[in-house]
């Protein structure tokens, strides 16, 4: 303003015009920009300041409803909508988006993170975009005055062009992703300190001092200085008074010296201290001092009493001392224990002399204690009868007689390619080598691994697995044939018959000459579950033949999908305990009200046994028990319930521990009572066929019910896996090159066998495919994976990765959870802080090769963190893990995993509960014969 302006003016006002006429000319009011006139200016005062300032920043104020967001700033280029900056505010995700064109001319976009902004409050951020005049710059972000997160190394912004009425401002109202709320304000300052940048809305970041108030100071200072001389004068004056009361002090001291003193009477006559204490004369109050009380009692010396020295527990138990006048005695040792009788005088003896009782080991002393042949556990005080010794079948009630081996068979009734097993109940079993198939007592080459032999062979029993495979190189253990042609599915190149070839047939299995598909997705309307509505991943979570996009009740229970509080999840009772709108059966805090979702930190996750399972619902909160078997639904888990049947017979008497038997009948003597001989767990699957006989809840293999875990949920440049399942379970087929994924059963385990048949079914592709076990939640599972060659991966951010082409085994413990993080680790071969350990690598370094069957078989018995890994190629073993010793995850789910790698097939899958380790090495180890674990 002009000089003659300026003369009306007061002081103060002056002083405002100069501050505004500094600032606010480096602040553009996005919101206030009403005219294209006003827009020019604006995106010339902007290109300016990108050309030659280092900072600017984006200041706004807002409120946004829950989950919602939207585009909050934009400048865009009004030829080709090129993003020269965007700021968008994902509320679903908690992230701010910073979007803008690199050099190349892409696209970079930045996350944020931290960013809870969408819970219909009034929020304000400050990005701030640093280093613009240097090769890299960086960001910042501050919501609500504190720094939320920042991102450094990144590529620089492009000039603004010289025509600058090509380019738009837009902000939350006018943009194409509009926002969804209210906003308040949004300002760009050009230049300046994050400080000046937070005073635009009212953030009180410490930083530049203004010039204007250092008067105020001034006089505050000299204010409390004159305080402080008022403090020291009152303190001077007190000083000179104490002298003087010091000075009457010492003057009567000296005439009482000089006065002198008469000879008192005798303080210790009579005697005032206690019955046989000493009396000594003092020139202190009272005029006598009393020596120390009698041993075993306390006191001053004119008071003693007695000491009880059972207070400081000199005896084996609290119960077996005995105070006593002057000392203590203790009483001989309980039952079951010995030691030598105590007593004494005095505190100090019962601190030094403790009653020692040492156990008894009546499996020792006592030979018969226990039935022959059986297991005797020592106890403190007593002892305890376990099961059988190893060898011996039975209990303590019929004894334990001598179990039949196959060492011990005069002859071998299997082939010479297949081994001898025993069966729960004592039978003989044969069972064919990896690489061969049969019956076990006839076996032939089993060129695919999938269970079925390579040519028909003459079994006496007409086994199934006798049969020629219909698909000899290419595994199979389903058979499957949808057209009957004797040609497996897996290997005909028409497998319906139709005539049309599988790579151009939109129904593959289902003839459909017409190819008719009234969606966008890619199945014909002969095969597609949902004909009229496009659902590509075919989803069908109650299978009725209805997919879940088109289903009004998704989860079968009854309750249409727009009233059902898990619509997903089974529930007809609709319990909701927390009231938040999340039935329990799918809630993730059941007794907390939390309708978004949220995770809940670790106050609600402590899981101290390891296994899985948060201890406010785990029913064995100290014991591994992933599995959580309850078979007397008591609310307390087989693994640390003493009587798992409730028949009153605890288990190591019990004949059968999981079925109520309280008679104890067992008519053959064998150690196995009648109701369980054949059927240990009641589930109606015979032992022989049942592939966990302990446990109701598991019968046979069954992958068909399962979850999809996406490990790289973020970004576009793959899709997700595409699972299909065959084989009522057994077998799993993988038939995209995807992101990172997991498809995991429902069934957790302790201990476990879980073997396979890898073999990818393509030429064209040459990256990781394997298996998981201990899987927990997402973050936290083990994983065996395979590359066929060495390879970086394609992105570097957030760090380099680099996978070696040998089978690996990897323990998962991700602080970040799915992202760009878990990603890079798991594709990397090594150690990740905070995300993957390697456990362990094949030191032959060689990947797998196209169309070949690889066998693998693991053991996993998480209570002692045993693990081992054999793979096989053929007939032989090309890989073998040894005994690996961890316990990150103490038992959990099974399942497969792919990263990057299409048509895998992972066939004839088996799985089977084993907490029992029959390993000579872990046995080596357990003895400390190996130095090296």
């Amino acid at each position: 303003p002009k000089s003659e302006d300026l003369k009306g003016l007061t002081d103060s006002r002056v002083n405002e015009t100069l501050v505004c006429t500094l600032s606010c000319s480096s602040v553009i009011d996005v919101l206030g920009l009403q005219d294209s006139k006003q827009s020019v200016a604006a995106v010339e005062k902007l290109s300016g300041g990108l050309s030659a300032l280092s900072d600017i920043y984006v200041v706004s104020t807002f409120r946004l409803p829950a989950k919602l967001g939207g585009v909050l700033l934009g400048i865009y280029s009004k030829q080709d909508n090129r993003k020269y900056l965007e700021v968008a505010i994902m509320g679903k995700i908690n992230k701010v988006l910073v979007r803008y064109v690199k050099a190349d001319g892409k696209v970079h976009t930045v996350n944020m993170q931290n960013a809870n902004l969408a819970d219909g409050r009034t929020h304000s951020i400050i990005l701030r975009v640093g280093g613009l005049q240097r090769n890299n710059i960086n960001m910042e972000l501050y919501v609500d005055c504190r720094l939320a997160d920042s991102s450094q190394g990144l590529p620089p912004l492009v000039p603004l062009p010289r025509e600058v009425e090509m380019v738009e401002i837009r902000h939350g109202q006018k943009t194409y992703a509009r926002l969804q709320g209210a906003l308040v304000s949004l300002m760009m300052a050009l230049g300046g300190s994050v400080a000046k940048a937070g005073s635009l809305t009212d953030c009180p970041f410490q930083g530049d001092s203004s010039s204007y108030n250092s008067g105020d100071h001034t006089k505050a200072l000299i204010g409390q200085l004159i305080i402080f001389n008022q403090i020291l004068g009152e303190l001077r004056q007190d000083i000179r008074e104490q002298v003087k009361e010091m000075s009457l002090i010492r003057n009567t001291i000296l005439e009482c010296q000089v006065c002198g003193f008469h000879e008192p009477r005798s303080r210790c006559f009579p005697n005032p201290c206690h019955k046989g204490v000493s009396c000594m004369e003092s020139l202190h109050y009272p005029g006598y001092t009393c020596g120390p009380c009698p041993p075993g009692t306390t006191g001053n010396g004119t008071h003693c009493r007695d000491i009880d020295e059972c207070d400081v527990q000199p005896c084996f138990s609290p119960q077996a001392c005995v105070n006593t006048a002057g000392g203590f005695s203790c009483q001989p040792c309980p039952p079951g224990l010995w030691g030598a009788p105590l007593s004494g005088t005095g505190l100090d003896y019962a601190k030094t002399h403790k009653q020692d009782c040492v156990d008894i080991d009546e499996c020792v002393d006592l030979p018969d204690a226990c039935v022959p042949n059986s297991v005797c556990v020592n106890t403190v005080g007593s002892y305890k009868c376990g099961g059988c010794k190893p060898g011996f079948l039975g209990n303590q009630t019929s004894g334990c007689f001598p179990r039949k081996s196959c060492a011990a068979l005069t002859f071998n009734p299997c082939d010479i390619n297949a081994h001898c097993a025993m069966e729960r109940n004592g039978e003989v079993a044969c069972r064919c080598n990896v690489g061969w198939a049969g019956n076990g007592n006839t076996c032939g080459m089993d060129t695919d691994i999938d269970g079925y032999p390579d040519r028909s062979l003459p079994c006496m029993d007409n086994d199934k697995h006798c049969k020629q495979d219909n698909c000899v190189f290419t595994p199979n253990s389903g058979q499957e044939d949808a057209d009957n042609d004797g040609i497996g599915d897996q290997c005909d190149e028409d497998a319906d018959g139709d005539g049309i070839k599988n790579v151009e047939d939109n129904c593959r299995l289902v003839p459909n000459k017409d190819q008719q598909n009234s969606d966008s997705d890619s199945f014909g309307d002969a095969c597609d579950n949902c004909p009229n509505v496009p659902n590509s991943d075919q989803k069908d979570t109650d299978n009725n033949g209805q997919g879940d996009a088109c289903d009004q009740d998704i989860d079968g229970d009854g309750i249409p999908n727009v009233l059902d509080n898990c619509p997903k999840v089974p529930n007809p009772m609709q319990t909701d305990r927390d009231r938040d709108g999340v039935g329990d059966a799918c809630d993730s805090c059941p007794e907390l009200s939390n309708p978004m979702q949220a995770k809940h930190g670790r106050l609600f996750n402590i899981c101290r046994d390891g296994d899985g399972h948060q201890d406010s619902r785990d029913n064995c909160p100290d014991i591994p028990n992933s599995s959580q078997l309850d078979s007397d639904n008591d609310g307390l888990g087989d693994d640390c319930d003493h009587d798992d049947d409730n028949d009153g017979i605890l288990d190591d008497y019990d004949n059968c521990r999981l079925i109520v038997n309280p008679n104890q009948k067992d008519s053959d003597v064998n150690g196995i009572g009648d109701v369980c001989e054949n059927d240990f767990d009641n589930d109606a699957v015979m032992d022989l066929f049942d592939v966990c006989p302990e446990s109701a809840e598991v019968t046979l293999t069954d992958f068909r019910a399962y979850q999809t875990v996406i490990l790289d949920p973020e970004g576009d440049a793959q899709i997700d896996p595409n699972w299909v399942v065959l084989n009522q379970g057994m077998e799993i087929v993988q038939t995209m090159n995807s992101d990172p994924g997991l498809a995991v059963g429902y069934t957790a385990f302790n201990g476990v066998d879980f073997e396979g048949t890898f073999h990818v079914n393509t030429v064209t592709d040459d990256d990781y495919a394997g298996f998981i076990f201990g899987y927990q939640d997402s973050s936290s599972f083990y994983v065996v994976m395979w590359k066929q060659t060495e390879q970086a991966y394609w992105q570097s951010i957030p760090f380099r990765a680099m996978a070696q082409p040998a089978l690996q085994l990897k323990a998962v413990k991700s602080r970040t959870g799915p992202g760009e993080f878990l990603r890079n680790a798991l594709w990397h071969t090594g150690d990740t802080s905070g995300e993957v350990k390697l456990l362990w690598k094949d030191p032959r370094n060689t990947g797998w090769m196209d169309k070949t069957s690889y066998r693998w078989q693991l053991s996993h018995r998480p209570q002692v963190g045993y693990i081992r890994v054999k793979l096989f190629e053929g007939t032989r073993v090309v890989a073998d893990s040894g005994v690996v010793v961890d316990t990150t995850m103490r038992g959990g789910r099974l399942g497969v995993f792919c990263f990057s790698q299409e048509n895998i097939i992972w066939s004839n899958l088996r799985y089977r509960c084993n907490g029992r380790t029959a390993d000579p090495a872990w046995k080596m180890i357990l003895n400390g014969r190996l130095a090296n674990l």
